[in-house]
């Protein structure tokens, strides 16, 4: 997902997407497509809006010199939400269960291991999580509320009271059944269909299952000084390392 208008990285993204800004030595997008492709996903839809969304395919073309079988393009014609931009990957899962990496999400640690878990989990979904140790950040995220069986009973976004010392990363591990979740969400107050409702919605099922990212995790499309924290992270520990 590499869509969105990128306002909280203003003024950098005036003139170009934010997912195609620097992080260390490279364009940012490339470290998702890497994430993925070391966890064993070489069949990636890239969807994107916007007025630079061409840049992507400058950049990427087929995917092949990334390490990807197959890589396809969707625009997302509006800022809708996340969970729109994933209805638009629906021809493209055919059926199968899907992984969605916001493109902005840098992790120290490859996610192979919950790639792994999800093929092997009967039904549901999956989130990963990271623990935040500074409260005052914490309270700007989506944070669960686990139970002892390794699944999530909720998720409260951005609580006065965290229930947790972890927040809800922008990796997301969906069922085939995700595309007729989505037709029956409601708009934000944002105007957009939200991918918090897709996970609220399987947490009230109880198949919302979990797993703990080791190392450094960082959302550089949250604010300048979060953009400037990754990158600085990246240049010094490396990401998506075995």
């Amino acid at each position: 997902m590499a869509g969105g208008t990128g306002s909280r990285l203003h003024p950098l993204t005036r003139i170009t997407n934010k997912h195609l800004l620097p992080i260390y030595d490279r364009p940012m997008i490339t470290y998702a497509i890497e994430a993925l492709v070391k966890a064993g996903v070489v069949e990636i839809m890239l969807v994107t809006g916007g007025t630079h969304a061409g840049e992507f395919l400058r950049l990427l073309g087929n995917g092949h010199e990334y390490g990807l079988d197959r890589l396809l393009y969707a625009y997302q014609e509006r800022p809708g939400g996340i969970a729109e931009a994933l209805g638009l990957a629906e021809r493209f899962a055919g059926g199968d269960p899907v992984v969605v990496m916001l493109a902005d999400n840098v992790v120290e640690h490859s996610i192979r291991p919950s790639v792994e878990r999800f093929a092997k989990q009967k039904g549901g979904a999956r989130i990963l999580l990271s623990r935040v140790d500074d409260a005052a950040h914490l309270k700007h995220l989506g944070v669960p509320e686990l139970d002892g069986d390794g699944r999530v009973t909720m998720i409260i976004e951005k609580p006065s009271d965290p229930p947790s010392p972890y927040g809800v990363t922008g990796i997301y591990f969906y069922p085939a059944d995700v595309f007729e979740v989505i037709p029956t969400l409601k708009p934000s107050g944002r105007g957009g269909l939200e991918i918090t409702d897709v996970n609220k919605h399987y947490v009230g099922q109880a198949r919302m299952e979990y797993d703990v990212i080791e190392g450094f995790w960082g959302d550089a499309g949250e604010s300048i000084e979060a953009y400037y924290q990754v990158n600085d992270h990246v240049r010094q520990h490396g990401a998506n390392k075995d």
